[in-house]
C-alpha cells in the first residue's frame, strides 16, 4: 500500500503522482511529453525533470512538486558551491523563508473535515517544535499557503518551493484522497508544507529507497540539494519529507526531522 511523492503503480498504490494502464492516459502522457528546452528548463532550476509532466500549464515534478514556467526560471542561477551529490540525508532547497521569526498563515479552502482536520494537526506538528516560523490556522482572508481541493489530476497533492523569501501559496489535494488515514493525511499535509517552505525530499538520493524498486538517484553536484548539517549520512526511516507513503503510515517529526527543521528554522 505504498503511495509516492512521486511516481508508483497502480490502484493498490498510495502515492503522490498516479499511474493507469489506460489507453486515454497513454494518450495523455504524450501530450505532455516535455520538450528539451522544458528539460534544460527543470535542469536548470536544480530539479529532476525525469518523470516530469505538464498539468494546467505548470510542470509537476518529482511527483509532487508543482511549478509553472516562470517559478522554474527564477530559481536559475540560485545553485552555489555548497550543493553536493545527495547521499540520505535531510536536504532544503536554496530558497527559503526570511524575515525571521514569523508567523506564517495556512488556510483550507475545501470542503473535506478531513484535510481541514488534517491541516490542524500539521499545524500543530510544527509549532511544537518551538521554530522561529509558526503556522496558524485561519479560516477567512488571504493565507500564505492556501490549501485548495482538486480533482481529476494525476497527482494526490502538490505544492512548490519558496520565492522572494516567502512560501510557496498554494497546496492542492486531490479529493479522490480525502477518505485515508487521519494521521496519513496529516502526514501528507506536513510533507507539503514542508516543500512550502523549502525542504527537498529525504531520500533525493535514492528514490527506491522509500518507494521500492530499482537504485535511483536524482543526480549530481550542482542540482539543488544542500545537506543539512547534522542529519545522518545513512537511511533516515520514517522521515516525514520521504518521497514514498502508505495508506495507514504515520510519519511524525524524527529526531533527524527535528534537526533539520531546528537547523534551517
Amino acid at each position: 500500500m505504498k503511495k509516492l511523492f512521486g511516481m508508483m503503480t497502480l490502484a493498490s498504490c498510495l502515492a503522490l503522482t498516479m499511474v493507469s494502464c489506460s489507453k486515454s492516459d497513454d494518450a495523455k502522457a504524450e501530450a505532455n511529453e516535455l520538450s528539451p528546452s522544458e528539460i534544460s528548463m527543470i535542469k536548470a532550476a536544480g530539479l529532476q525533470p525525469g518523470g516530469a509532466t505538464k498539468v494546467d500549464g505548470s510542470y509537476l515534478i518529482e511527483g509532487d512538486i508543482l511549478l509553472t514556467a516562470a517559478e522554474l526560471q527564477a530559481m536559475h542561477g540560485n545553485n552555489g558551491p555548497e550543493l553536493i551529490v545527495a547521499n540520505t540525508e535531510q536536504y532544503r532547497t536554496t530558497n527559503l523563508v526570511t524575515g525571521l521569526p514569523r508567523t506564517i498563515t495556512v488556510r483550507y479552502t475545501g470542503a473535506y473535515t478531513s484535510i481541514s482536520t488534517a491541516l490542524t494537526n500539521a499545524v500543530d506538528r510544527y509549532n511544537a517544535r518551538g521554530l522561529r516560523i509558526t503556522l496558524s490556522k485561519i479560516t477567512s482572508g488571504t493565507a500564505n499557503i492556501t490549501i485548495s481541493d482538486v480533482s481529476g489530476v494525476s497527482y494526490i497533492a502538490s505544492a512548490g518551493f519558496p520565492s522572494g523569501g516567502n512560501p510557496y501559496s498554494s497546496i492542492r489535494y486531490n479529493t479522490a484522497y480525502t477518505g485515508w488515514n487521519a494521521n496519513t493525511l496529516t502526514s501528507v499535509i506536513a510533507h507539503e508544507i514542508g516543500h512550502c517552505v523549502g525542504f527537498r525530499h529525504t531520500d533525493y538520493m535514492d528514490r527506491s529507497y522509500s518507494c521500492g524498486g530499482a537504485y535511483y538517484n536524482e543526480g549530481s553536484a550542482g542540482i539543488g540539494a544542500i545537506h543539512i548539517p547534522g542529519t545522518p549520512t545513512g537511511a533516515s526511516a520514517s522521515s516525514w519529507m520521504l518521497a514514498c507513503i502508505g495508506n495507514g503510515t504515520n510519519r511524525p517529526f524524527t529526531s533527524s526531522d527535528g534537526v533539520a527543521l531546528d537547523y534551517v528554522y
